[in-house]
């Protein structure tokens, strides 16, 4: 019995490292991030004070240089620190559209309902829906994206309201990090290592989702 409680709780222990092993097989870099800490007061591990993002964000500020998928890399990481959440910066494999959950369930309907392209989706606390896609990388037009996270919306796209597109200079959390209040990232649609879909074809999709909302 103490073996078996002892074996799950290294499996837990271990769960944060091997899901960042397995998004370094898709070809995704991961970076740790900040998480709740185990006991006190405080939302994030990070010692600055009033987070703004607690347990959302990279523990370095050199996140995207330091991004990686060898899992030596990956390996010392969370042996260092086990509970770390997991970060994924966007704009190089992909983008991902970060919409209120309510507009996910809309467009996840809709999607099926017309039986459109979809890549992973993860839900964020049941508060967020995260729709990975194809990435535009940098694009000619820079008025065909935008890149932010936290309180940030894209001053011409007043018709998308509570919409983020994350690309390049951006990250999102992933699943199974921990929020603040205990819950976690989870995949509602997990990556397959298919290809990811049209980024400007499913934007219509979610725009038409979160003006319903």
């Amino acid at each position: 019995m103490l073996a078996v409680s002892g074996s799950r709780r290294q499996k837990a222990r271990d769960r944060m490292a091997a899901a960042a092993r397995g998004y370094a097989e898709l070809g995704w870099p991961c970076h740790p991030g900040a998480h709740p800490p185990a006991g006190g007061g405080r939302a994030c591990s990070c010692d600055r004070i009033g987070c703004p993002d607690p347990a959302m964000h990279p523990v370095s500020a050199t996140w995207a240089l330091q991004s990686s998928v060898d899992t030596a890399v990956l390996k010392r990481w969370w042996a260092e620190d086990p509970r770390a959440n997991i970060i994924l910066p966007t704009g190089h494999v992909f983008d991902v559209f970060d919409v209120p959950a309510a507009a996910g369930t809309i467009a996840l309907e809709r999607i099926e309902r017309e039986d459109l392209p979809v890549g992973p989706v993860a839900g964020v606390g049941g508060d967020r829906h995260l729709f990975f896609v194809a990435t535009r990388g940098a694009p000619v037009d820079e008025d065909e994206w935008w890149s932010c996270h936290l309180d940030c919306s894209p001053e011409t796209v007043t018709e998308t309201p509570g919409m983020r597109w994350h690309c390049r200079d951006s990250y999102v959390v992933a699943p199974p990090s921990v929020l603040p209040s205990g819950r976690e990232v989870v995949w509602i649609v997990p990556p397959d290592g298919g290809p990811l879909p049209d980024p400007l074809r499913l934007l219509e999709v979610l725009s038409d989702s979160c003006e319903a909302i």
